[in-house]
């Protein structure tokens, strides 16, 4: 008598073995059995799965949601979408360790880096830990709709041990071994790696470049070996998403990996819009290194999309002229949106831009609005090129005023990137690539991409046949836990851990965003909902079920080195 028997499903394990009929049998947190035939066992609850895939849950590797378990131990909306274990600690940004005397400065980091409201954070952040295994316990003792295996962000590493001169300069020798003695009992404490980023747009507290990128190759040396030493853990770089790799970022990217002996991935790999294969010159630069199976660079598999307004126009720090704006209060922002000059070198800096000079306005569209006028202007959903040409107006110009005759609160949406599906084809189907970067828990006001796992099952694989369905299910599974050392995860198989989602491949997909008023202190977020995805299922408990909460709390924060992590 097992507890839980899923009958008669189209079973993808994640090996991308071809797929088959059977039966998967769970007794407590574990896969008791896999079944190629009906089984024809008993159990205490039984899920009849005729007609729908049996697969692993699905891995994010790469989240943000690193403060909103504080709030929302669900952490939707990723677990609608299959979604059993993220990976967080991104992008070199987070809130362990800490101390009293940082909390602005963590949380202005991650309102400025990952576009998080501050009243949100301010208020919905309760600080019961100093040290990360003091983070990861407070993430237990809150309860957790899914597992989270968390990286080590560099940043409040060094701000930590530094203070003040985090932001100023590099560590001296001193300082670079207390950070990685940190970071080793943060290791041993369970994190699964260190994230870092050398990325230009990321400015965090007080619009100030963000710590680690002041840190120089002693102190990832110093980091590196860590893992080195206890043979475990990966490393996230996030680098300039242009089509080469420059001369500074190879040999940062060969230090990470020669220092640690580990895996180490970078955000991201994309093509530039318009071409199919410009990625592979960035992948050519460090082709050796790729070649040991070492280096992983991140793509995703659907089109990036960032709503912003211009009280927080994060995504337009992209372009250079926009950078000191991030600093400034809203009567500074608004002065400088009025000034001529400053538009002037926005249209330019759009032109010195060759990922985005091409096409850029027909990229960008209104899609919210707060007055009567804006709101219809939004349901017509052309993009700004067009009404502007309709207008016989600057492009530029007509963003300020829309935005203006709507309070700043008119909304926007750009494509930045994987506008076209002849661009992101040959990113998918790449198996150098790591697929991931939803981005799920950041920038909660302007996007959701929590939905990634489903949007690659309803458009690659039903839609375009572009992968079949045991390399998709593989690519969402197995191929994320091996590459972090997530033990006993992302295949079905007697003994590992009952994380799976069931669902219908012919329905199966993300829903439109929608608004939510659910953050603390009443904030706006987008939360995005699925179709087709008939149950999540976390450590042998149903989570989600057609749709609806089930209201158990199975998720569990995972720690490297542990044999039944």
């Amino acid at each position: 008598m097992h507890d839980l028997l899923i009958k008669g499903g189209t079973i993808a394990d994640g090996s991308g073995a071809a797929a088959f009929t059977g039966d998967v049998a769970i007794d407590g947190d574990q896969i008791t059995f896999v079944s190629k035939q009906r089984s024809g066992v008993r159990a205490r609850r039984q899920i009849d799965a005729s007609g729908l895939v049996v697969a692993p849950g699905f891995i994010d590797p790469h989240t943000h949601y690193d403060a909103q378990f504080c709030w929302d131990g669900l952490l939707s909306s990723s677990p609608e979408h299959g979604v059993t274990t993220v990976v967080t600690g991104n992008c070199g940004v987070g809130l362990a360790p800490a101390r009293p005397d940082l909390y602005e400065v963590l949380i202005g980091d991650l309102v400025n880096v990952e576009g998080m409201p501050y009243d949100t954070l301010s208020k919905g952040v309760d600080w019961r830990w100093e040290t990360f295994g003091e983070y990861l316990k407070a993430m237990d003792d809150t309860g957790l709709g899914i597992n989270v295996a968390a990286l080590v962000a560099m940043t409040p590493v060094r701000h930590c041990v530094m203070g003040e001169a985090a932001r100023k300069r590099a560590a001296t020798p001193g300082e670079a071994k207390q950070m990685a003695d940190v970071f080793r009992q943060a290791m041993q404490d369970g994190a699964f790696g260190f994230s870092t980023t050398v990325l230009g747009i990321h400015a965090g507290y007080e619009g100030k470049p963000l710590a680690c990128r002041y840190a120089d190759h002693a102190e990832y040396t110093a980091f590196a070996n860590v893992l080195r030493d206890l043979g475990r853990g990966a490393i996230e770089l996030t680098v300039t998403p242009t089509d080469t790799v420059n001369d500074e970022q190879r040999q940062l990217l060969e230090l990470l990996v020669t220092e640690s002996t580990r895996p180490v991935t970078w955000i991201g790999s994309f093509n530039t819009p318009g071409t199919t294969d410009s990625y592979k010159a960035k992948l050519a630069a460090v082709e050796h290194l790729i070649a040991w199976d070492k280096l992983v660079p991140q793509t995703t598999c659907h089109p990036i999309k960032f709503q912003f307004h211009l009280k927080n126009p994060f995504i337009l720090g992209i372009f250079e002229c926009w950078r000191p704006v991030m600093a400034m209060d809203l009567p500074g922002k608004m002065a400088r949106y009025k000034d001529p000059q400053f538009r002037a070198q926005f249209s330019k800096d759009i032109l010195k831009n060759e990922a985005l000079s091409g096409n850029f306005w027909d990229r960008v569209r209104l899609i919210d609005g707060v007055t009567q006028p804006t709101l219809k202007l939004a349901q017509d959903k052309r993009s700004v090129a067009r009404i502007a040409a309709d207008r016989g107006c600057d492009p530029v110009d007509l963003m300020f005023e829309i935005a203006f005759d709507d309070d700043l609160g008119a909304i926007f949406e750009l494509v930045a990137l994987n506008h076209a599906a002849s661009e992101v084809v040959p990113l998918i189907t790449d198996k150098r690539l790591l697929i991931g970067l939803s981005d799920a828990g950041a920038h909660v006001d302007m996007m959701c991409d929590a939905g990634f796992a489903t949007y690659m099952l309803a458009r690659w694989v039903r839609e375009e046949k572009v992968l079949s369905l045991e390399e998709a299910v593989r690519r969402l599974t197995s191929e994320q836990a091996n590459f972090f050392g997530i033990a006993k995860r992302g295949l079905l198989k007697s003994g590992n851990y009952a994380d799976l989602a069931l669902f219908d491949p012919t329905r199966v997909r993300p829903l439109e965003s929608e608004k939510a008023f659910d953050l603390p202190a009443g904030g706006k977020r987008w939360v995005q909902h699925a179709e087709g995805m008939f149950a999540t299922i976390v450590n042998g408990r149903v989570l989600h079920q057609e749709g609806q909460y089930q209201g158990a709390l199975p998720g569990r924060v995972l720690r490297s080195g542990e044999a039944c992590a």
